[in-house]
Parts: structure tokens; sequence; C-alpha cells
């Protein structure tokens, strides 16, 4: 009999990968990329949808408990396959070679290059706190345009048109993605541990954002304005308009915690691979949503959750109109003074560099897989001497730097969201057609819960897609979001083609 030390050598030897990660760098890897700058920002834009502060938390709680459900369910799949492409292998394998592309083809043109653009942007702003000549202007000598595009929901040159140019912040955004797409070429030992060391200092520092927010920095009016009688619950009808308005506002704290199946990505990296999986997405998932939710909760014990936009100081402003949404940063000026604003732009800037570090890490996996299967650019398919897919990743970086320069990543994101949703589901129905077709396939893990627990989790992602469908407020996006989708059915077929053509 095989052990599973020999397979993982065998393993190693046949795709050219480094078995590297151990449980803790699989584990800090679902974290790391997890934990950006969302959870410090979009509380503001939930709160100002759901209006109370129970509702508040019952957005992470339920985003907590979607994302805990697919963690779970994806471990079967992972320990199934723990090859490199994760997620593009679980849709190849159960609904065929169409399905795979078409998840690998939305992911490289917008949900993983189109995150790394938003969070290395982001980086490149709060970087501006500390130095403020790092603006969002654009530089007059770099070409510039504002290119109105019906189909992304501009209607003049004004609205959402595609900003066209180079700026400060986005200088430094192609620098970060530049630097960290050379960290993880020298190979998979060094990304590992630029990913490992970041993600323990954010988490810690956010367990310490936690820790004040609930005892130090409690404040008497936020506490009453938000925990008191009848405070907490507040005037909410729970109708269907309102349950509308809550899957939108799931929005912001879904993507927030996206990202956790990028360990499947770099499977085939992860030592006993079949064992480790499954407990990293469960042990990183699970420490992210109580993190998030006990955020939250320090948010409340800090700011009132209801506010004045144009109040003068934080707290007139509260949860709801927090400075340019920068909710963790209200926090931080209430707990520490002037200087939480440079104490939390600093936590940010180590949160986006370690986040993105994750995704450029895993991404360039996924396109290695396609590429092996001949629908992505054939030299994409090789490994470097550093047993790294070198020129995924230089592609990956090449595209994230196009998004970045015309400034239209958040819109993309914004159109990805519902596709996202309907990847996830798919992945997990494909579980079921696993399970079915190929009943005897060596399973290390089997999802807890099953049936039970990945029906409901298909339900709860089918839902929140669902309404993201029909609401006004996302309608175009969801719609626009299965149009990316779509065009890759075209782009596959011919893709298969000049693959067949001779050289």
């Amino acid at each position: 009999m095989t052990s599973v030390a020999t397979a993982d050598r065998v393993t190693e030897s046949q795709s050219g990968f480094v078995k590297a990660m151990t449980l803790t760098d699989a584990t800090m890897l679902v974290a790391g990329s997890m934990i950006g700058s969302g959870i410090f920002i979009v509380s503001a834009d939930i709160a100002r949808n759901v209006i109370s502060p129970f509702w508040l938390i019952m957005a992470w709680v339920v985003t907590g408990v979607i994302t805990l459900l697919g963690a779970l369910a994806y471990g079967e799949l992972a320990a199934m396959y723990p090859r490199a492409g994760g997620q593009y292998v679980f849709l190849r394998e159960s609904m065929g070679p169409l399905m795979g592309f078409l998840y690998g083809w939305t992911l490289f043109i917008v949900i993983q290059t189109g995150t790394i653009a938003a969070v290395a942007v982001a980086f490149g702003r709060f970087l501006g706190v500390l130095w403020p000549a790092i603006t969002p202007d654009r530089f007059a000598w770099f070409p510039q345009a504002d290119i109105c595009v019906p189909w992304l929901g501009c209607r003049d040159a004004s609205s959402q048109a595609i900003q066209l140019g180079l700026t400060p912040q986005r200088l430094i955004a192609l620098i970060s993605v530049w630097v960290l797409t050379w960290i993880n070429l020298r190979g998979v030992r060094e990304g590992k541990i630029i990913q490992t060391s970041l993600t323990l200092v954010k988490t810690g520092a956010l367990a310490l954002l936690i820790l004040l927010g609930l005892t130090l920095g409690r404040n008497a009016s936020a506490i009453a304005a938000n925990f008191g009688t009848g405070r907490f619950m507040g005037d909410v009808d729970v109708t269907g308009l309102f349950i509308v308005a809550f899957g939108t506002a799931l929005v912001g704290s879904l993507f927030s915690s996206d990202a956790w199946n990028n360990v499947t990505f770099a499977a085939a990296e992860v030592k006993d691979a079949k064992r480790n999986l499954p407990r990293a997405l469960a042990m990183g998932t699970g420490l992210v949503t109580l993190l998030y939710i006990m955020a939250n909760f320090a948010y409340l014990s800090v700011l009132p959750l209801q506010g004045d936009p144009n109040g003068a100081g934080v707290l007139e402003r509260g949860i709801q109109f927090a400075t340019q949404d920068r909710v963790g940063t209200a926090a931080a000026e209430v707990i520490f003074g002037p200087a939480g604003v440079v104490i939390m732009a600093i936590a940010i800037l180590i949160s986006t560099f370690g986040c993105n570090n994750g995704l450029i890490l895993a991404g360039a996996r996924v396109y290695w897989a396609m590429a092996r299967d001949g629908v992505f650019f054939r030299r994409a398919g090789t490994l470097s001497k550093h047993h790294v897919p070198s020129t995924a990743l230089i592609v990956q970086a090449i595209w994230t730097t196009l998004l970045c320069l015309t400034g239209t990543y958040g819109q993309l994101l914004n159109y990805v969201i519902f596709a996202a949703l309907v990847f996830y589901v798919l992945t997990t129905i494909g579980l079921f057609i696993l399970r079915r077709t190929r009943p005897d396939a060596e399973r290390p893990y089997r999802a807890i819960g099953y049936p039970v627990l990945p029906a409901l989790y298909i339900v709860l992602a089918a839902a929140v897609a669902v309404i993201l469908l029909i609401a006004e407020r996302t309608r175009t996006e969801a719609v626009g979001g299965l149009v990316l989708v779509l065009i890759g059915v075209p782009v596959y077929f011919l893709w298969r083609k000049l693959e067949r053509a001779p050289a």
C-alpha cells in the first residue's frame, strides 16, 4: 500500500510543484486571502441598508454561515483532487471542461485580477494617509481619457466612465503588484513566508482592535445608542422589501469574506494535502468569521450605528456615514485619538499587502492548470527552475496592470458578484454529482452533514444570487456578470480550435 508521504512525493515529481506549505501555512493562506480592507470599510454601506445594529451583526453572521458551509463542502472536493487549480479542477471533473473553463475565464478576466487591482489601489490609498502626495489625481504627462461604456452602466462621461490614466495611487498599486509577483517568482517558500508572517500580524492587529473596542475604547453614548432598550433590534419591518435590501447588503460582507477557496488553487504545494486542505478551509474560514463578527461588535461599542452625514466628528457621523466609509479608522480614532488614523492606515497597509500576496500566489496555479488542458496560453503551463508557474504569474500581473490603469476594476467586481455566487453553487452541486457518478472514488474527507449542509449552502448562496438578480440596485450588475461569463463560451471553442490547429 502506498503511504501518504510516498503519494505526496509522486505528485511532486509528476507536477514539478514543491510541497512547501504546512497546515499552518495553508490556514494562513485561507485567512490572509480573506482579510483585506473590506472589514474596515463595508460595514458603513451595510449599516445604511439595514438600519439596525442587530441586522448589521446578522449580515456578518449570515455571511459567516454561508462561507463556513461552503468551506466544509469544498473540503471533500479538495481532498479528492489535491491538484493545482482547485475549483477549476472540481468543476472540470464534475461538470465537464467547458464549465471548468468558464470559471477559469471569469477568474482571470476579473474575479482574481480585478480583486488584486482593487486591493492594490486600496494599498495605495491608505499609503496616501501617511504620505499625502499619493493622490488619486491622474498624471498630466500620462495618456488619459474618460470613456463611457453603456454596458458598464455609464450614460455620460461623468457617470462610471472608464478613467484611463496613471495616478500616484495607481503607481503605488502597480509597484506593489510587481514586487509581490517578483517574490512569488522566487519560489513558493518565499511566497508562503510573506503570507504566513503578514497574516499573523494582521490577524493580531484586528484582534487587538476588537479587544480595545470592547474594553478600553467602549463609548457610553455609542453603547446607549446601539444597545439601549429597543435600540439593538431597531424599528425594522421584516417584509419582502427588507429581505431584498438585506440580501443586497450582503454584497460587501460576502466579498470581504471571499477568496477562502484560494488555498485549493495551490493544493499541489500543500503537505499531506488530502488531510490538511479540509482542515485549513474549516479553520481559516472559522477564524475569519469569528474575527469579523467580533469586529462589528467592537465598532458598535465605539461608534453609534446611525449618524449625520454632515456631522463634524466621528461620533456624530457614526458607522453609517464614517468618512469615506472607513469605519475601522473612525473606531481607531475614538480609541487612540488623532494617532488612530495613522495606526489604522499602517494596519490596513499590512492587511492589503498580505491579502494580495495570497491572491497572486494562488491565482497563477489556476491558469497553469488551464494551460495544461490547452485552454490558456501554452507557456503558462510550464514551471520555472524555482518550481512556480512563472509565465502564469507574469500574465496575471500584466492583466492586473491594465485593470489598474483603466480604473474599471471596481465596476467589474460589482458585475461579477452574481457570477461568483453562481460558480460557488455549481461547484457544490458538483459534489452531489461526483457522489453519484464516482461513488467508489477515494474520499479521504467526507463533507460534514452531507447532504443537508451542502444543500443548505446551495439554497442560501442561490437565494442571495436571485436577490441580486431581481433587486433594482444590483440587477444591472448581476446581468452584466452573467454576460461576462457567457462570453467565455465562444472563447472556449475558439481556443480549443486554435489548440488543435497545426503549429
